[in-house]
């Protein structure tokens, strides 16, 4: 589509949901990088909600009056339809408001946000202290919604309450002053004449207002009770992977997936040290290697802008053709009180933010490579980085609704984690030790499936699990936040903090975990299919740009569409 060519009914529809979105959520907008909401918060209220829902049933309803007139109008179409239908059923039950967690909850969302802001100019500072100033109306309406929510639904679980009280009382500790003299440094403006140390001295006290609040009065409204069940489970597996899945199959593949990841740890744990007791006693003698440790932070950022970038040089124009303007992915430290694992966030949408990747150092000083090489082919290059900013990119191809909102997290972290495999594929992982850290994740993704669709499902273990650390013989016994802990800690070898951090996360998430594994399943599954289809002719190549430039996608409909593809 040329700047020329006026967009087609379906695609104008689709910037319209944009514009809408960006209205009711500035958090939304500034993480796409739609200018003008720089100074503004949501409204996380009740009745806001409401007006989200009549919203997206009136968008759904004037959806289906669109004519497509191409197959790239019909896939938008298509994301447009699954992805509102998916959020409609959300609203309808209350779900955005009845589930949080320290992962995901208005506290950690504003505190983000503002380091993805522009901190450049004097306008820039001034940005930063409304929006400052917004932090408590902008909690106060949560704080609402809280109550309502707790006088109509069951909330989660006290964990997430108490969780989320921790995290807020540890940004209430500073963290906002420290934000916004960076700001006015990097402005060149007075932190005090600015307003920029009195706004952000009233957001830290906002938040630890809310702190003692989520103690007070909603922590003994919380539910005492872990799992949501399978009918809430089955509603989040649709947004999360865009599919109606089969959860006890996906449960007993998941736990063979598991057992044939650990054989091969086994293999290696044994060759690295001999006659090894266990997998966690291989990761001490691998932390403990000069030669892998990363010393201070400012190394260890280099070292990853650095790894992203040789793999990009690596990588382009042969297995991807990636694009100069999306080559760098920058890096840098989580903000404190964030979740135990990396993560990314996307570049604007004008790309003038770069794609960022986030490594929280949980107080950590000193790091261990082996662990994260990975993680940062996952975060990056070709995991995240090159698939949402190729999306970005392919405006003629992808609606602004499906390249900016429209994504599953089964094709989005379902490529990721195929991206870890395809570098095991290609032998980046040669090194016994970073094997075993690339095994340690792909453990972790099929430990989620069966702890996530475990607890919430509240199954009980598989009958050959055998013994979990000092919970003894958990073989057949139901399943528990401990026995999960234990499970990641000895079979994925992940720290406790961070076995706490995941299984807390699966707690407040359900099914966000599961769509890991579910997307590598479908990357996996679509890749077979080409190449016995198409034979001689397949190109892996080929493949990979076919199916990012058709952008994330439910997974039924991305399978749909791969199985049309003709190989060019």
């Amino acid at each position: 589509m040329s700047e020329t060519t006026p967009p087609s009914a379906v695609f104008a529809f689709a910037d319209e949901v944009v514009d809408r979105l960006a209205k009711s959520d500035p958090l939304f907008a500034t993480e796409a990088g739609i200018p003008g909401y720089e100074r503004l918060l949501p409204d996380f209220s009740a009745a806001q909600q409401r007006r989200d829902q009549d919203e997206t049933l009136r968008d759904l309803q004037a959806l289906e009056l669109l004519v497509s007139v191409s197959d790239v109008d019909r896939i938008a179409k298509e994301v447009l339809r699954e992805r509102l239908s998916v959020r409609l059923a959300l609203l309808e039950a209350d779900e955005y408001r009845r589930t949080f967690s320290v992962l995901s909850s208005p506290v950690s969302a504003i505190r983000q946000v503002f380091e993805l802001m522009a901190t450049t100019t004097t306008d820039d500072a001034t940005h930063v202290a409304a929006r400052l100033k917004a932090v408590r109306a902008s909690l106060d309406t949560w704080r609402g919604a809280l109550l309502v929510t707790a006088a109509e639904h069951e909330l989660p679980a006290v964990r997430h309450v108490l969780g989320i009280a921790d995290q807020a009382d540890t940004h209430a500790a500073g963290a906002f002053t420290e934000l916004a003299k960076r700001v006015a440094a990097a402005t060149s403006v007075d932190f005090d004449t600015s307003g920029l140390a009195n706004a952000a001295k009233d957001a830290e006290a906002a938040y630890a207002e809310l702190a003692a609040f989520l103690r007070s009065e909603i922590a003994p409204k919380a539910s005492t009770h872990e799992a949501c069940g399978e009918e809430r489970y089955q509603r989040w597996s649709a947004y999360w992977s865009g599919a109606t899945l089969d959860l006890r199959e996906l449960y007993v593949w998941g736990y063979q997936d598991l057992r044939r990841i650990n054989s091969r740890m086994w293999e290696i744990a044994n060759e690295l040290l001999p006659g090894a007791s266990s997998l966690v006693a291989v990761a001490d003698l691998l932390d403990n290697d000069p030669k892998r440790a990363i010393n201070g932070t400012d190394t260890l950022l280099t070292m990853l802008k650095e790894f992203t970038q040789r793999t990009a040089d690596e990588m382009d124009g042969v297995h991807f053709d990636i694009d100069d303007r999306i080559r760098f992915c920058d890096a840098r430290l989580a903000p404190e009180g964030s979740s135990a694992a990396p993560y990314y966030i996307n570049p604007s949408e004008d790309l003038s933010r770069p794609g960022t990747t986030w490594f929280p150092t949980m107080g950590e000083t000193s790091f261990s490579w082996w662990r994260h090489a990975s993680t940062w082919y996952h975060e990056s290059i070709p995991g995240h980085h090159l698939q949402i900013a190729t999306a970005l990119l392919a405006a003629d191809q992808q609606s602004r609704y499906h390249r900016l909102v429209g994504s599953t997290a089964g094709y989005v972290e379902g490529w990721a984690l195929y991206a870890e495999r395809l570098m095991d594929e290609l032998g980046y992982f040669s090194d016994l030790g970073d094997e075993l850290g690339y095994l340690a994740n792909q453990a972790l993704r099929a430990a989620r499936i069966v702890v996530d669709i475990g607890l919430h499902l509240e199954l009980d273990a598989p009958s050959d699990l055998g013994v979990l650390g000092g919970l003894g013989d958990c073989s057949g016994k139901q399943w528990t936040p401990e026995m999960a802990v234990a499970l990641l800690e000895e079979w994925a070898i992940q720290d406790h903090v961070m076995s706490t951090s995941e299984v807390d996360r699966y707690l407040g998430l359900p099914a966000q975990a599961i769509s890991y594994k579910v997307g590598e399943r479908m990357w996996l599954a679509a890749r077979q299919e080409a190449k016995d289809r198409l034979g001689d002719r397949f190109s892996l190549k080929a493949f990979h740009a076919h199916a990012l430039v058709l952008g994330p996608l439910a997974v039924e409909t991305f399978m749909t569409e791969m199985a049309a593809w003709d190989g060019n």
